[in-house]
C-alpha cells in the first residue's frame, strides 16, 4: 500500500512497513540528524519541515496514514479543548491529515501513558475525535517483547478503518508471537544477551557501526535507566531522553561497567546492523529511543499487505 508518514524521526516504523511490502511515498520530521539518518537509510521522500508549514492540500493521496503524536496538551484533558491547545498542534495536525484526505487506514503510535491522562479522558477524547474524522477505531496496549523484540517496551497502537470500507474489519491485529515464560505454543521472550552479545568491546578497535557509547557512570537505583539490567530477560525500554537535564540516559549493559552503546539500543529497537545513524552520539540514541521497533512495525506492514492482496479490498483512494 501507498503511505504518508507524520513524525517519522529515523525511520524504524517506515523500514518496517517498506520491508512487509509496502511503499512509504511522503515522510515528514523536524529532527535534522533524524532526517539525515532517514534519507541515507531508506529514501529521499522525507521533508525536512516543521508541520505547521506543510499544506494539507499538497499530500499525496496514499491507502495508509501513519504515526505518532506527543500528547504534552493533554495533560488536563479538558474534552473540549483538546483539539484547539496550541501545544497539540501534533495531534491537530494528525487528526486533519486523516480528516481531509480520508486514507483507508491509518495506524497511530503513543506512549502507554496516553490511557491515563486525565483518568483515561484524554484517549476517551481521541477516540472520539477519530471517529468524528470517519473512521472505526480499535486501541491495542502492546508489549513488544509479546513479537520477539528484545525489549518490554510497552506502547499504545490505535488502528482506523475508513467507514466507507464497511462495518466488516479487515485489518486483523497480528496476534504476539511470544510469551515471557514460552508457554500457550509461543517462543520464549528474547534476551537482550541473545540480541546483542555478538558485538564486541567498543573499547577495542571494530568496524561496527554506532558502536560508541555514553560515560555517564553506571549507579544502580530504583530509577528508569539506573536498573540492574538481566542479561537473560528483554531489555528494559530504550528510551529517548532520562538524565533529568533533557540529555539521553542509555540502558546500563548487562556487564554493569558501561551502557549500551548506540548500536546496540539499535538492535534492541531491531534496526539492521547496516543501518547507520547521524548526527552527535545524543541524537543519535533519541532517534534511536523515538523509533517504533522494526520487526513490530514489519508485522503491521505484512497486515496491510494481506488487506491488499484480498480481492474483497478495493482501495476507495484510487478507484
Amino acid at each position: 500500500m501507498k503511505i504518508l508518514s507524520l513524525f517519522s524521526g529515523a525511520g524504524g516504523l517506515d523500514l518496517g512497513l517498506i520491508q512487509a511490502g509496502n511503499t512509504v511515498i511522503w515522510a515528514n520530521d523536524i529532527d535534522k540528524n533524524a532526517v539525515e539518518t532517514y534519507k541515507n537509510n531508506i529514501g529521499n521522500h522525507i521533508v525536512l519541515d516543521d508541520i505547521k508549514n506543510i499544506d494539507i492540500a499538497t499530500l499525496p493521496r496514499a491507502e495508509v496514514v501513519v504515526g505518532g503524536f506527543p500528547c504534552q496538551g493533554f495533560s488536563q484533558a479538558n474534552r473540549f479543548r483538546m483539539l484547539e491547545d496550541e501545544r497539540n498542534h501534533l495531534y491537530r495536525f494528525f487528526y486533519e491529515v486523516i480528516k481531509r484526505k480520508q486514507p483507508d487506514f491509518f495506524i497511530a503510535e503513543n506512549v502507554k501513558g496516553i490511557l491515563s491522562l486525565g483518568k483515561g479522558a484524554a484517549i476517551e477524547q481521541i477516540m472520539y475525535d477519530f471517529g468524528k474524522a470517519g473512521y472505526n477505531t480499535e486501541l491495542h496496549l502492546v508489549n513488544m517483547a509479546d513479537y520477539g523484540v528484545p525489549e518490554t517496551r510497552k506502547r499504545v497502537i490505535i488502528i482506523g478503518q475508513n467507514k466507507s470500507l464497511g462495518n466488516r474489519k479487515l485489518f486483523h491485529f497480528p496476534p504476539p508471537t511470544h510469551e515471557k515464560d514460552g508457554k500457550h505454543g509461543l517462543k520464549k521472550w528474547v534476551s537482550i544477551r541473545k540480541a546483542i552479545d555478538h558485538f564486541p568491546d567498543p573499547d577495542l578497535p571494530n568496524a561496527v557501526l554506532n558502536h560508541e557509547y555514553s560515560k555517564y557512570k553506571v549507579q544502580y537505583r530504583d530509577y528508569t535507566a539506573h536498573r540492574q539490567t538481566d542479561p537473560d530477560k528483554p531489555s528494559p525500554t530504550i528510551l529517548a531522553r532520562g538524565n533529568g537535564g533533557g540529555g539521553v540516559c542509555a540502558i546500563p549493559h548487562y556487564n554493569g561497567k558501561r551502557r549500551l552503546t548506540v548500536r546496540e539500543s539499535a538492535t534492541v529497537q531491531t534496526f539492521p546492523e547496516d543501518f547507520e545513524f547521524h548526527g552527535v552520539m545524543g541524537s543519535c540514541y533519541r532517534q534511536v529511543g523515538n523509533a517504533v521497533p522494526v520487526l513490530f512495525a514489519y508485522m503491521l506492514g505484512k497486515e496491510l499487505i494481506r488487506i491488499e492482496r484480498n480481492k474483497e479490498y478495493e482501495s476507495s483512494i484510487f478507484v
